[in-house]
């Protein structure tokens, strides 16, 4: 039985919600100021979850789907709302968290930072493979569920990964390579990654569940011929009967080792599993706001944790004394200190480990940073890590997030700690989604 409510706002994921005889209820496709005709799929202790029927009566910033599959498609959440509204919701997604969950008063958090042109801005794609019924499955998937939907071209990401998903699909019916079923937890390929960088660059990586590559040479010697542009194409060994996308290890089967991308002046080597913004244009506006944030001047030690291949660590380095880098992947920071090399860039340091255990080392070894910046993975920083930065006393802490709640948590313990959060500046790195990212300055009271 469908019934009409009216949407007063939009949760984390970018549901509408709207409230039923005191109830909570999230509607997929909904926006804020409408009213709907809903169906209850799902009805839980303190909320309830609705499928949308009709809409009575539009939002100002309901618009159409650029995309064919946006219906289907769980990889956007946001191409019904115009670009503008999305920048003012994930704004308030920001300030919702720092008041609710942070505890947070007197915040300056400024308008969400969007892009001029929000298409096709992803250099970085990773597409599931499955079978299909007469067919191999390349694509994403279905929303709330693990079901793909084949995928010829997809708006947000670069045209040459469009061009890489179709290549390798060819190619791999060509050879009839076994793709992977994750229930039963047999088939070989299990997914398509591409990345693009600089100048025409671009990498292929093929996610398999065995070492053994059938027939190796004449596919590689085949996927060339579909692309014969391409910087380098690597295997990706994931054996584990889990969602992580990649494995240890890797193996180049052609060319190079590494791609390169420019962020600012910057040039940067990139591998198959270390971490790089995807959205590279705003990437530049998010490195910049922490450089303002940070406010060097040319005497501080800064410690760059989760510093990835380097990239925010070589922007502070060229206005501080030394940047220390420190991150978990060991083949992020063999591209970081080559990056640092490539840039002419002499004073900036990085370590392999988790900075659970490698900020302490440090710290007991006398290290002391008067800026700390971190960029942690979604969720957050473990609660060690928190209490070296205090231990630290730096005068400044610049914490790029993305993730609103975690941050929030995380800036409510630093708070506790001694530090002021005095400014956030969200940035949207992924137009359409309902994701966005933050830098925050903290300031030691």
């Amino acid at each position: 039985m469908s019934q009409a409510i009216k949407i007063h706002g939009l949760g984390s994921s970018g549901e509408g919600v709207g409230k039923l005889d005191g109830l909570a209820i999230f509607v997929e496709g909904a926006l804020p100021d409408e009213e709907v005709l809903v169906e209850i799929e799902a009805r839980k202790k303190n909320y309830a979850v609705g499928r949308l029927v009709e809409v009575i009566k539009k939002s100002s910033a309901r618009v159409e789907p650029f995309c064919p599959l946006y219906k289907n498609c769980g990889g956007c959440q946001l191409q019904h709302m115009s670009y503008p509204a999305q920048l003012k919701w994930k704004r308030q997604q920001v300030v919702d968290a720092i008041e609710r969950i942070g505890k947070l008063g007197g915040v300056k958090i400024f308008d969400t930072l969007g892009m001029e042109n929000p298409l096709r801005y992803r250099n970085k794609m990773q597409f599931p493979v499955s079978r299909g019924k007469d067919e191999l499955l390349v694509g994403c998937y279905a929303r709330g569920s693990h079901k793909i939907i084949d995928t010829n071209a997809c708006l947000i990401q670069n045209e040459l990964n469009d061009k890489i998903l179709n290549a390798v699909r060819r190619v791999a019916k060509k050879f009839n390579l076994p793709p992977y079923d994750e229930d039963t937890h047999r088939g070989f390929l299990r997914h398509v990654m591409g990345r693009v960088g600089c100048g025409g660059e671009f990498m292929v990586v093929l996610v398999t569940t065995a070492k053994n590559f059938p027939d190796e040479k004449n596919f590689v010697r085949a996927l060339v011929k579909e692309l014969p542009e391409v910087t380098s194409i690597q295997q990706n060994v994931q054996t584990f009967h889990n969602n992580v996308i990649l494995g240890r290890d890797t193996k180049i089967l052609y060319g190079k080792p590494t791609i390169h991308d420019k962020i600012g002046t910057l040039r940067f080597n990139i591998s198959a599993r270390s971490f790089f913004q995807v959205n590279t244009a705003q990437a530049e506006v998010l490195y910049k706001t922490a450089l303002d944030f940070a406010e060097l001047h040319g005497r501080e030690t800064v410690i760059d944790a989760y510093c990835g291949t380097g990239t925010i660590s070589l922007f502070l380095a060229r206005k501080a004394r030394k940047v220390i880098g420190v991150e978990v992947v060991s083949s992020a920071i063999a591209d970081a200190k080559k990056n640092s090399r490539e840039n002419k860039i002499r004073n900036a340091e990085f370590f392999v480990g988790d900075a659970v255990k490698i900020l302490p080392k440090i710290f007991s070894e006398g290290v002391f940073a008067e800026v700390v910046v971190v960029d942690p993975p979604r969720a957050g920083c473990d609660k060690k890590v928190l209490e070296t930065f205090a231990a630290m006393q730096p005068e400044k802490i610049i914490y790029v997030s993305c993730n609103p709640a975690t941050l929030a948590r995380d800036l409510k313990i630093l708070g506790d700690f001694g530090w002021r959060t005095k400014k956030i500046q969200p940035v949207d790195m992924f137009p359409f989604t309902s994701h966005v990212e933050c830098v925050a300055q903290l300031i030691r009271e």
